[in-house]
C-alpha cells in the first residue's frame, strides 16, 4: 500500500494528460489477461527473492550502500520501470536507518489501520480492516490523489505480518481490488464500470523489511505496481510524468512512517522533513 503527493510541472503536461484519458479511457479501462499474467510471473520471480532473504539474517535486507542509508531521507532505487503486455510494470525500492528505532515499534505503526488517514493524510480517507483466521488482515482503504484533476479509489489489500526474529520482522500488502470513484463525497457518487476507468492503478504489492542492527532501524520497502501503458506517440510529453508517480509514491510512504516513527522517539522534536533527500536515488 502507497500513497502519493504530487502536481504537475507544467500546463502542458496536464492538458496532454487530460486530453490523453479522455480519448482512451474506454480503449485501456480493464488490465488486460497478458498484463496480469505478465506481472504474476515477475511477482513470482520477486517474492522468491524476498522469501530466500527473509530465511537469514545476514541477508535480510540488501542495501545499495549501508553508508549512504545511513544519512538524511531514503535512498530509492529504480529496480524496473518497463513494458508488458498490454501494461506497464513500475518496480522501485526505498530504504532508510533510524537510529535508536526499534522493529517492534515499526510492526505497531504498520498494524494501526485505524491511524493511517492521520499517518498519510491527506491521501488515505478511510480505512476498513478485518482480520482473518489464517494471518491475513483484508484491508480496504479510499485514497485521495489530486493533480490537475482528483482521482479517487477505493483498494483491497491482503496484509501479511512475519519474522524471522524479534529483530528481522516483514510484511506484505497484496492488492486483490482496485476501484475508480466518480463524484465521490456526493448524492451522484458510484464506482465506474470496468470499461469506464481510466487505469491509474491495476495492481500493486509492497514487500517490508525491518532490520535492528548499528544502533538503529533499516527499514526497506519495495513496491511493484501495474499500470496503463504510455500511448503511442506521447512518451515524450507523459511518459517521465507516468513513471515518476510510483517512485515518489514510494518516498512519501517511506517518508511518512519515518517521520511517526522519528515523533516517538523524540516527541519534542521536529518529525524527519518529508520532502528530504528526494533526489537521492540510485538508477
Amino acid at each position: 500500500m502507497l500513497f502519493m503527493m504530487r502536481r504537475f510541472s507544467t500546463p502542458a503536461i496536464a492538458i496532454s494528460l487530460v486530453l490523453v484519458l479522455a480519448a482512451t479511457s474506454h480503449s485501456w479501462a480493464e488490465a488486460p489477461a497478458s498484463a496480469n499474467a505478465a506481472f504474476d510471473t515477475y511477482i513470482r520471480t520477486i517474492e522468491t527473492r524476498i522469501a530466500r532473504q527473509h530465511a537469514s539474517p545476514g541477508r535480510f535486507i540488501v542495501l545499495p550502500s549501508p553508508s549512504s542509508v545511513g544519512h538524511g531521507g531514503p535512498v530509492i532505487e529504480r529496480i524496473a520501470v518497463a513494458p508488458v503486455p498490454g501494461g506497464l510494470l513500475h518496480h522501485w525500492r526505498a530504504s532508510q536507518f533510524l537510529p535508536g528505532a526499534r522493529a517492534a515499534e515499526l510492526d505497531r505503526l504498520l498494524r494501526d489501520y485505524s491511524a493511517y488517514p492521520t499517518l498519510f493524510a491527506p491521501q488515505v480517507e478511510r480505512v476498513r480492516a478485518v482480520p482473518t483466521t489464517h494471518g491475513v488482515d483484508r484491508v480496504t482503504m479510499r485514497v485521495r490523489q489530486h493533480h490537475v484533476i482528483t482521482v479517487v479509489l477505493d483498494t483491497d489489500y491482503e496484509v501479511s505480518f512475519g519474522q524471522l526474529d524479534p529483530q528481522h520482522r516483514f510484511s506484505t500488502s497484496r492488492s486483490t481490488g482496485v476501484r475508480e470513484i466518480e463524484s465521490p463525497g456526493t448524492a451522484a457518487e458510484h464506482t465506474l464500470p470496468p470499461g469506464e476507468e481510466h487505469g491509474f492503478l491495476w495492481r500493486q504489492n509492497t514487500y517490508w523489511s525491518y532490520e535492528e542492527r548499528d544502533g538503529g532501524l533499516y527499514v526497506q520497502v519495495e513496491s511493484v505496481s501495474l499500470t496503463r501503458t504510455i500511448p503511442t506517440g506521447l512518451g515524450w510529453v507523459i511518459g517521465p510524468y507516468i513513471e515518476s508517480i510510483p517512485r515518489d509514491s514510494l518516498a512519501f510512504t517511506l517518508q511518512s512512517i519515518c517521520s511517526a516513527l522519528q515523533r516517538q522517539l523524540s516527541p519534542q522534536s521536529s518529525a524527519l522533513d518529508p520532502q528530504s533527500n528526494l533526489e537521492r536515488k540510485s538508477q
